[in-house]
């Protein structure tokens, strides 16, 4: 698998008696086979932009999207978008639920619950494969959300935030479990996150981006994912001298961004 984002803008047209926006400048990256790549940035930096135009919601103005070499020209089943708000279906249990991707693709019932059934159970998730989604707690809810994901067999996963609103104790457990679901997929996966301590313990590269316009102005090669997975505690991981001394450095790059903005 390979994503390339070839020069690409996006300009947000007039409307309402407002002057056009532009959202993003001239991004160039690219994805490749088995990457965790972390999009942060101030508030308003295009990010979600980015991660629309990755799975076909939005066309670029310019530039061009290609994924193996084909132009993203819309929505596919290559790519699957994990929100913050896991956008479940409440009157489907959870299997329904896992399965509901391979449903629209026409999947025969029997063959699209084993496959649900198998991420189910990848995702800690046994046992509540008939119960009301609604009664979850909000964790629980955004396994489901990773699992119908996972279920489709995308190219790429793109998760906007999908940690967000969980507590802080939950977020963290959260974190390890997506990483380990990466690492035995062997998904590509795009992230996006305000917290800088998480984008640098779960990517595998970090790109930070500008206030609006939104540009890459920094990108950073991360081998912190990688210690965990091999074994490394993920508190001693977040604690160790590189990784602080990392934070702090792409924190300013931020309250650089923020402060810039604000004068």
């Amino acid at each position: 698998m390979r994503l390339n984002i070839d020069d690409v803008s996006v300009v947000y047209p007039a409307s309402d008696g407002r002057p056009p926006v532009a959202a993003l400048s001239k991004i160039m990256l690219e994805i490749g086979d088995s990457e965790f790549v972390v999009a942060l940035g101030a508030s308003g930096c295009g990010k979600s932009t980015l991660l629309n135009l990755i799975a076909g919601f939005l066309a670029p103005t310019s530039g061009r999207l290609t994924l193996d070499d084909a132009p993203v020209r819309g929505p596919g089943a290559d790519r699957a978008v994990v929100f913050q708000k896991h956008a479940l279906l409440p009157w489907f249990d959870v299997l329904d639920n896992v399965a509901f991707g391979l449903q629209v693709q026409g999947v025969a019932l029997a063959a699209r619950y084993e496959t649900a059934n198998r991420f189910i159970e990848l995702l800690g998730l046994d046992g509540f494969q008939k119960s009301p989604v609604y009664k979850l707690s909000g964790g629980m809810q955004q396994r489901v959300g990773i699992a119908r994901a996972l279920t489709c067999d995308p190219k790429i996963l793109l998760m906007d935030e999908p940690l967000g609103a969980l507590d802080a104790l939950t977020r963290e457990k959260a974190q390890e479990l997506i990483l380990s679901i990466w690492n035995e997929s062997n998904k590509s996966v795009f992230f996006i996150t305000h917290s800088v301590e998480e984008a640098l313990f779960m990517g595998t590269k970090l790109i930070v981006m500008s206030p609006r316009p939104g540009r890459i102005t920094h990108a950073f090669d991360l081998p912190f994912s990688r210690q965990f997975l091999a074994g490394s505690p993920a508190r001693g991981v977040k604690a160790s001298p590189e990784f602080i001394n990392l934070r702090e450095q792409v924190l300013k790059i931020i309250f650089a961004d923020e402060e810039a903005v604000a004068t």
